[in-house]
Formats: C-alpha cells, sequence, structure tokens
C-alpha cells in the first residue's frame, strides 16, 4: 500500500467527515440563517447539542481506536455522516436540526476521531510526528478551500448576480444544493477509506485491553495540560466561523462575498500547517504553540478595535490572514504533543480520548457564548467584543503552554511522562 496513498486518504476523510456540520455554517452562514430562519443564538445552541454529544463520544471513541481498525471506523462514520446530511437537505426545523447535530456528534467523534489521530501518528513514526500532523491538517485545509471556493460557486449559480436581490426560493435552492454535494462527498470518501485503509487483518500493531489505559491517561497532569492548550487553540478555530458573518455585517459585503472570503481564507491552512508542522520538528511543539498563542492575542486585541473606515480595510484583511495562520498552525501540530511528551503508541487512543474529552469543550460553549455576544449587541459592536473574548482566551493559551513546558522540564530529564 503506498505511504502517500495512505496519508492522503487520511487527509481526505479527516475533512469531509466534517463538512456537513461545519463547512455549511462556517462558510455560508449568512444564507444558513435566513434559510433555516435561525437566529445567531440559535445555531450557536446547534452546536452546543453536537459538543455535548461529541464530548461524550471522545473519550469512549479514543478508547475503541485502540482496538477496532481504522477501515470500519473510518467508512462507518462517512457513510452515517452523509445520510444526516440527506435529510439536512430537507430544511428541517429547529429541533429536528438539533437532533441531527447531536446524531453527528456521534458519528464524526465515537467512530471516526480516535482512529484518524491513531492512524496519522502511526504513519509519521518516531522521528516526524509534526511533519505527519502538519501534512494531515494541511491537506484537510487544502481539501476544504478547494471543496469551498466549488460550493460557493454552486450558490452564486443559483443566486441573481447581486445576491442582496435574491428570492427566499433561490437561496433555499442554492444551500440545498451545497448540502447534498457535501453528503455525496461524504460517501464517497467513505468508499475510499474501505478501498485504501487496512482490515484487519492487515493492522500489524497488537491491540490491548484499550479501557485499561483509561485510568492511566487521565492521572497525568501532561495530558490535562495538552487538552488545555486545545481547548484554547480550538475557540480561535471556532472563532473562524463568524467571519464571514463579519465581512457583512462591518465590512459591508454581501453574502456570496462573505462566503468567499472565508473560503479564500481556508488557502492560509495548508501553508500554515505544513510550516508549523516542520518548524514544530526544529524546535519543539511547545515553544511552537506559545508563539501561535502570543501572535493571537496580539492580532484578536488589533481587530477589537478596529473601525474599518479609521484602519482601512487593508489593515483588518492583513489581520484576519495573520489570525487564520496562526489558528491553523496550531491545529496542524498540537497532536504532535503526544510524542514530545513520551505517550506511548499503546495508550494513543486512550490519551486522545481524554485529551479531546476536554479539549474540544469550546464545542459546548464557545458557539452559545459568541451568538449572544453578537446578539447582545448587534452589528459591529458585537464583533468587536467577541475579538476581545478570543484575545483573552489566547492569552490563557501562552500559559497553559508556559505551564507545559514546565511540566515537560520537571518530568522528562532522564524519565518518560508515563
Amino acid at each position: 500500500m503506498s505511504r502517500y496513498l495512505y496519508i492522503a486518504t487520511l487527509v481526505i476523510a479527516g475533512e469531509m467527515v466534517f463538512g456537513l456540520p461545519f463547512h455549511t455554517a462556517r462558510f455560508f452562514r449568512p444564507t444558513l440563517l435566513q434559510v433555516f430562519d435561525f437566529t445567531n443564538t440559535q445555531l450557536g445552541d446547534l452546536f452546543a447539542v453536537y459538543g455535548i454529544t461529541a464530548m461524550l463520544s471522545y473519550f469512549p471513541g479514543g478508547a475503541i481506536a485502540d482496538r477496532f481498525s481504522a477501515r470500519f471506523l473510518l467508512t462507518a462514520s462517512l457513510v452515517a455522516t452523509g445520510c444526516g446530511g440527506l435529510y439536512m437537505a430537507t430544511i428541517p426545523g429547529a429541533w429536528q436540526m438539533a437532533a441531527l447535530y447531536g446524531f453527528w456528534g456521534i458519528t464524526t467523534i465515537f467512530l471516526f476521531w480516535g482512529a484518524l489521530i491513531r492512524a496519522t501518528r502511526e504513519w509519521g513514526g518516531q522521528s516526524a510526528q509534526g511533519a505527519a500532523f502538519g501534512i494531515l491538517e494541511a491537506g484537510r485545509g487544502a481539501a476544504a478551500a478547494l471543496f469551498a471556493v466549488f460550493s460557493v460557486a454552486v450558490l452564486a449559480w443559483y443566486l441573481p448576480d447581486d445576491a442582496t436581490l435574491a428570492t427566499d426560493m433561490e437561496r433555499r435552492a442554492g444551500l440545498q444544493a451545497v448540502i447534498l454535494i457535501y453528503s455525496a462527498v461524504a460517501f464517497a470518501a467513505g468508499a475510499l477509506a474501505w478501498l485504501v485503509i487496512p482490515g484487519p487483518g492487515e493492522v500489524s500493531a497488537a491491540r490491548r485491553n484499550p479501557f485499561a489505559n483509561m485510568a492511566l491517561v487521565v492521572r497525568r497532569p501532561v495530558v490535562w495540560a495538552q487538552a488545555a492548550i486545545i481547548v484554547c487553540a480550538y475557540c480561535g478555530y471556532k472563532g473562524a466561523d463568524y467571519y464571514s458573518l463579519y465581512a457583512v455585517q462591518v465590512l459591508g459585503t454581501d453574502e456570496v462575498q462573505g462566503a468567499r472570503l472565508a473560503a479564500y481564507g481556508a488557502y492560509i491552512r495548508p501553508v500554515a500547517a505544513l510550516a508549523a508542522g516542520f518548524i514544530a520538528d526544529r524546535f519543539g511543539a511547545t515553544r511552537s504553540i506559545g508563539l501561535a498563542f502570543v501572535v493571537l492575542a496580539v492580532v484578536y486585541a488589533v481587530l477589537a478595535f478596529s473601525v474599518p473606515a479609521a484602519t482601512g480595510l487593508f489593515v483588518i484583511y492583513l489581520n484576519l490572514g495573520i489570525s487564520l495562520f496562526a489558528v491553523f498552525a496550531l491545529r496542524g501540530i498540537y497532536f504532535a504533543l503526544l510524542q514530545e511528551t513520551r505517550t506511548p503508541l499503546h495508550v494513543t487512543g486512550a490519551a486522545v480520548g481524554m485529551i479531546s474529552l476536554v479539549g474540544y469543550t469550546p464545542e459546548v460553549f464557545f458557539a452559545p457564548i459568541a451568538g449572544r455576544i453578537l446578539d447582545a449587541t448587534p452589528g459591529a459592536g458585537g464583533h468587536y467584543d467577541l475579538f476581545l473574548f478570543l484575545a483573552a482566551i489566547a492569552a490563557c493559551g501562552v500559559v497553559v503552554a508556559a505551564w507545559l513546558l514546565r511540566l515537560k522540564r520537571n518530568k522528562m530529564t532522564g524519565e518518560a511522562v508515563y
């Protein structure tokens, strides 16, 4: 089996499984809000439902990833997620959408996440963990950007040249087409995973009792530090979901231009993740992560006080780009900490499950908080408040990175963390 085809499959599967629950809101948020007749608060609450079921799935999902083949887990996840997209295309009501997002929290995490991270770590070996996770995140970013640009073109095809004149029926038809395309790609990615990823008989690593590892990882401070880093980094990533809405409400673009801004911004992801991966292998993941948080704290603070008429659009777009670079760099390397902290391979799934259980709690709290911040001060003021919130979280990330660096210095002077 080609080593490059293997990682390419992980890249495609790793991005397309999240296309339906996340891309539709990230790149098409203004259109989605209008078609489903949701407020920012209501949409944020849907992501809270997703976050709750996902949070409950991380730890047991990580444990089963130490026992079952990635081929079965990835394929089942992608097919089930695609089926949810077919239902979303019917434009169900608020309660039905909440149930759907809860379902996606299970399909995209319990069956998928631990298997993806373990497979990527095994691909990277002992000396290229930064490169492995950087390639995974870079490839996912490239896939997201290319597909987002295509999907924006599909939406634009359904709308008039002046998107502000679009009717409700035109918006609905355009969004339905986008949802169905994402569903089809999820099914195709599932088929690719089944054909390329080795089956149970081909997996060479011995599988130990996965649940015995759960008690081991929960007692380690270094695991909690890694989880806290992901909390702060993932808040920055979730903050990028609001850039298209920021463009419409603050920068004065229409909804198609706002979607294009978000889609073009996704092209930063592969460059940032690759660069961060190789930098982390050279200078250390923890130091690289700390620097990225410093950059984020400064940039968010600048955006919180940047009025377009006074600051200028160039400065605002530049800072938006820098923030995306730092966020994607963090995503590219925070799981490289597993090797840097000497986490044994046989407890990878359990460690990923525990770290993710805590680290991805922003799925529960960030969108509801952000939605309420935006709705409390409609228009530009809400977005400025949101950037201040993000700046405070990034500052916390700097503190946590320093804590992890201290833990490593205390525990890795001739000793393993485990």
